[in-house]
C-alpha cells in the first residue's frame, strides 16, 4: 500500500485523515477533486496508521472483548472468549453493490439445502470497528445512500427480510472519494460526513516531478518503496497513538466553544452536528499539535474542514468557503455591539416611520442582490440577461419516459430495478433469488430428490425477483439562442425555466447535455454529464443573437443522442427543445426543420416542445412544427403553472 507520507503536498487531504485517526467519532471525511490527485491512495492509506484492535475469535462482527455487542448474531459471548489483534479492517463499497451485500441477508446455502434460516453479514459487518471506504460516493445508488444514512446515525445495522430479523453494531469511520464533475452528493449524506477537503492537481513543476518519480518508483518495487518510507510511517503513527490519548483530556474553553457555535451560525448551516464535529476536530487538531487546550487558530482549522459541506447554499451551488468569511465571522464575533443611535424623535418616541408594536405594516426590503429596476446595479445601464437563481423557482411539470426502463437508479421514469417493490419473479435473471418463489418450484420433486440423495434445489429451480422502481434519464436541452429570442428579454425567461428543470433533474438523478442554436449552426455546449452544477454555469453563458437554424439543432441533438447510446445505452433519453419556433437559417429553413422533427420522431426519442413565444399576436409555428412530428407542446409561461397535468409521458415521438 502507498505510504501516506510519501505522498506530495495534499496537506489538507492528509491532515482531514490524520484527524479521523485521532478522533474517530469525527466520522469520517468527503474527498472531492478531480481524477488523479491522489484521493483514493490517501484513503487507502489511513488503515495502516491505525492501531491494531482485540477482536473475539471466530466472531463475523469484530466485536470488541473488552466491550461486546449483546446483540451480536453471532453471539453471546462468553466473558473470557478468546481473541486476537487484528489491522483494523478497510472495507470498500463497490457502487454497484446490492443492498443485501451492504447490510447483509439471508445465507442462501443453508436456506435451500436444509430449510434452516441463518443470517450471511454484509459489508456493514465487515466494516464494524474499520473504516468503509466508498470510491464514487456520488454515484452510490438511493437505496445504497438509505442504509447508510441508517447505519451511520444510529451505530447499528437492522436487517429485517426473509423472514430474518437481525441487528448488530455498525461503527465506522466513513470516507468518500467524489469527482464534482461526475454530479453531487444528496445533502442527507453529504452531511454524514464529519469533514470535506478539496484537492487539486499539483502545479508548481517541481512538485509535479516528485510525484512522478515517487510513482514510478512504487510501481517498479512496492516493497523496497515502502520501506524507504518506513521511519516517516512510523513516526506518523506513534503520532496518531501519542494524539489519541491527549485528545480526551484537551479542553475547549467557553470562548472558543462560542467562537465555534458562532461560526456554524453565522453560515446558516442546519442542525447541531456542525458544532458537535467542529468542536472535536478543534480538539483533535490540539492533541495533533501536542496541545491541552484549544485556540482560536484551532477553530479556524476545523472551520475550514466542517464548514464548506454544510453551510447554507443553493442546491446548484457548489461545496465551498472563503477563508475571509470565517475571519469575518470571528472577528464580529469579537467586536462588542455599537451602542444604538437614539431615537431622532426624542426620549420616549419612536423614529418617524417605525412600525414596530404598532401594528402596522413592516417596511418592504428589497431582496438581497437585487437591483430595484436593474438599473443601479449596473451603474444606470440595463443588465444583461442572466438567471438569478436566488429567485424563487417554479416547480416544473414532471416529463417521464413512458413505458418501462432498465437505467441507472433515479427517480423520473419507471423501470426494472435491483431496487424497488417486488412485482414478479422469473428465471435465469433478477435482483436476486425469490425464496418462496424457488422453494415452491423445487417442491413437487422434493421427496424424489432427497430418496437418492441429491440437492433438494436444482439450478432450474431458481426464481428471481422482478423489482420495479425509477430510473434517471438523459435530459438533453436544445435551447434556441437565436435574435428572436433576445428580443423582448424572452431568454431572461427560458434561461429561469431551464434552471427550473436542471434543478429537477439534479433531484431526480438524471444525466444533463445543452445544445444552443443560433447564426447558421449548432453547438453542443455541454456534453452529458450528472453535474447539473455545470450545466447551470453553462447556460448563464449562452450567447444570443443571429438567425433561427432549428434544423441543425434538432440535428446535432440527434448525433449527440446516437454517440450517448454507444456510451449509455440502457438511459433512455428525453429531449427538451426551448423555441419559438420561427425558423429562419438557409434555404427551406421551415421544412427544412420539419423534417429534421419528424426524422427523430422516427428515432423513438421522446421529446417535449417549450413554445418560447410571447405577446397578443402568436404565429403558432414550434407548436405547428411539433403537432407535425407527434410531441407535445407546453406553452414557457405555463411550464410549472397549475393549469397543466402535473404529468406529462413521452415516448415515440408521441404524448403518451
Amino acid at each position: 500500500m502507498y505510504p501516506l507520507s510519501a505522498i506530495v503536498g495534499q496537506e489538507d487531504l492528509r491532515m482531514s485523515l490524520l484527524l479521523n485517526a485521532v478522533a474517530p467519532s469525527i466520522s469520517g471525511v468527503l474527498i472531492r477533486g478531480q481524477k488523479g490527485t491522489a484521493k483514493s491512495t490517501a484513503a487507502r492509506a489511513l488503515a495502516a496508521l491505525l492501531p491494531r484492535i482485540d477482536v473475539i475469535d471466530g466472531c463475523r462482527f469484530n466485536c470488541d472483548p473488552a466491550a461486546s455487542d449483546a446483540t451480536c448474531p453471532d453471539g453471546p459471548h462468553a466473558p473470557d472468549a478468546s481473541y486476537s489483534d487484528r489491522p483494523v479492517p478497510l472495507v470498500e463499497l463497490p457502487v454497484g453493490a446490492t443492498t443485501d451485500r451492504l447490510a447483509g441477508t439471508i445465507d442462501l446455502e443453508q436456506a435451500l439445502a436444509d430449510g434452516r434460516r441463518a443470517f450471511e453479514p454484509g459489508l456493514l459487518a465487515a466494516a464494524n470497528r474499520g473504516i468503509l471506504y466508498v470510491d464514487e460516493a456520488n454515484l452510490l445508488g438511493d437505496h445504497l445512500v438509505d442504509l447508510l444514512l441508517d447505519a451511520a446515525a444510529l451505530g447499528t445495522n437492522h436487517v429485517e427480510r426473509e423472514g430474518i430479523s437481525v441487528q448488530h453494531t455498525a461503527r465506522f469511520i466513513l470516507i468518500g472519494t467524489m469527482n464534482p464533475e461526475e454530479g453531487e452528493l444528496r445533502p442527507q449524506l453529504l452531511d454524514r460526513f464529519g469533514l470535506t477537503v478539496e484537492v487539486s492537481g499539483n502545479d508548481a513543476p517541481q512538485e509535479r516531478i516528485q510525484v512522478v518519480r515517487r510513482r514510478l518508483a512504487y510501481e517498479a518495487d512496492p516493497a523496497a518503496f515502502a520501506s524507504r518510507w518506513a521511519d516517516e510511517e512510523t513516526a506518523l503513527r506513534d503520532r496518531v497513538v501519542a494524539s489519541r490519548a491527549r485528545v480526551g483530556s484537551v479542553l475547549l474553553e467557553d470562548d472558543q466553544l462560542d467562537a465555534v457555535v458562532t461560526l456554524c451560525a453565522s453560515f446558516g448551516v442546519d442542525g447541531l452536528r456542525a458544532d458537535i464535529v467542529m468542536a472535536k476536530t478543534a480538539s483533535a487538531i490540539a492533541a495533533w499539535e501536542g496541545r491541552d487546550l484549544v485556540t482560536t487558530e484551532d477553530v479556524r482549522r476545523a472551520a475550514r474542514l466542517v464548514l464548506p459541506h454544510r453551510r447554507r447554499r443553493g442546491p446548484l451551488e457548489s461545496p465551498g468557503i472563503d477563508d475571509a468569511d470565517i475571519d469575518d465571522a470571528l472577528q464580529n464575533d469579537e467586536e462588542p455591539d455599537p451602542e444604538p443611535d437614539p431615537p431622532s424623535g426624542g426620549p420616549g418616541q419612536r423614529p418617524e416611520g417605525d412600525s414596530s408594536e404598532s401594528g402596522g405594516p413592516e417596511p418592504e426590503l428589497a431582496p438581497v442582490g437585487a437591483g430595484g429596476d436593474g438599473q443601479e446595479a449596473s451603474g444606470g445601464r440595463a443588465p444583461e440577461a442572466q438567471v438569478d437563481a436566488s429567485g424563487e423557482a417554479f416547480v416544473p411539470v414532471l416529463l417521464e419516459v413512458a413505458g418501462k426502463g432498465t437505467g441507472a437508479l433515479g427517480r423520473r421514469s419507471r423501470a426494472e430495478s435491483w431496487l424497488g417493490n417486488p412485482v414478479s419473479d422469473r428465471r435465469n435473471e433478477g435482483s436476486g433469488v425469490a425464496i418462496v418463489p424457488t422453494v415452491r418450484s423445487s417442491a413437487p420433486s422434493r421427496v424424489a430428490r432427497r430418496a437418492a440423495g441429491r440437492a433438494l434445489v436444482q439450478a432450474d429451480d431458481l426464481r428471481f425477483q422482478i423489482r420495479e422502481g425509477r430510473e434517471g434519464n438523459l435530459i438533453l436541452f436544445v435551447v434556441d439562442a437565436s435574435g428572436s429570442m433576445a428580443a423582448r428579454q424572452r431568454m431572461v425567461a427560458t434561461k429561469a425555466a431551464v434552471l427550473s428543470l436542471l434543478l429537477d433533474a439534479y433531484q431526480r438523478r438524471d444525466r444533463v447535455g445543452v445544445v444552443t442554436f443560433r447564426g447558421s449552426a449548432a453547438g453542443l455546449v455541454l456534453a452529458a454529464t450528472s453535474s447539473v452544477e455545470r450545466a447551470a454555469k453553462e447556460l448563464d453563458l449562452i450567447e444570443t443573437g443571429g438567425r433561427t437554424p432549428i434544423a441543425e439543432g434538432l440535428e446535432r441533438a440527434a448525433e449527440v443522442l446516437r454517440i450517448e447510446a454507444i456510451r449509455d445505452p440502457k438511459r433512455r433519453p428525453l429531449v427538451v427543445l426551448l423555441t419559438d419556433g420561427r425558423a429562419t437559417s438557409g434555404d427551406r429553413a421551415v421544412e427544412r426543420a420539419q423534417e429534421a422533427a419528424r426524422g427523430l420522431a422516427r428515432r423513438g426519442v421522446a421529446v417535449v416542445v417549450v413554445d418560447t413565444e410571447d405577446g397578443n399576436i402568436r404565429l403558432g409555428l414550434a407548436r405547428e412544427m411539433a403537432a407535425q412530428a407527434g410531441w407535445p407542446t407546453v406553452r414557457l409561461e405555463d411550464l410549472g403553472g397549475d393549469g397543466l397535468a402535473r404529468t406529462i409521458q413521452l415516448m415515440q415521438g408521441r404524448a403518451a
